[in-house]
């Protein structure tokens, strides 16, 4: 955990979220500035920056909330497909460095959307 990550502190329930789905590995909360219809937000428990940081166990987790991720964008009103965004870096336009993956969804979504 890092003390000054705003997705640590939502994860150890210091922040309040609107939860959609947790276990061991992953949180998954409602963005609070929805860029769609659904617009959620899945985080790994273990703190890191980057895509490219993950590394070895990290990137079993990445694959565990992939494996996820189907299930929770259905049981979010997603049925009919969503999209999936990692913002990786400044120029990307990543504003929490804790790695997260953008479920968006719910409606048909533009080419452009974040």
């Amino acid at each position: 955990m890092n003390d000054n990550c705003i997705f640590c502190k939502i994860i150890a329930g210091e922040i309040p979220s609107s939860k959609v789905y947790d276990d061991g590995k992953m949180l998954v909360f409602r963005d609070i500035e929805p860029k769609a219809k659904v617009h959620l937000l899945a985080v790994p428990k273990v703190h890191f920056k980057l895509l490219s940081d993950a590394v070895e166990n990290k990137a079993e987790i990445l694959s565990y909330m992939l494996d996820k991720i189907p299930q929770i964008a259905k049981d979010n009103g997603c049925e009919n497909g969503y999209r999936l965004v990692i913002n990786q870096g400044d120029d990307a336009g990543q504003t929490v460095f804790h790695l997260h993956i953008h479920i968006l969804g719910g409606e048909l979504l533009p080419a452009e959307i974040i």
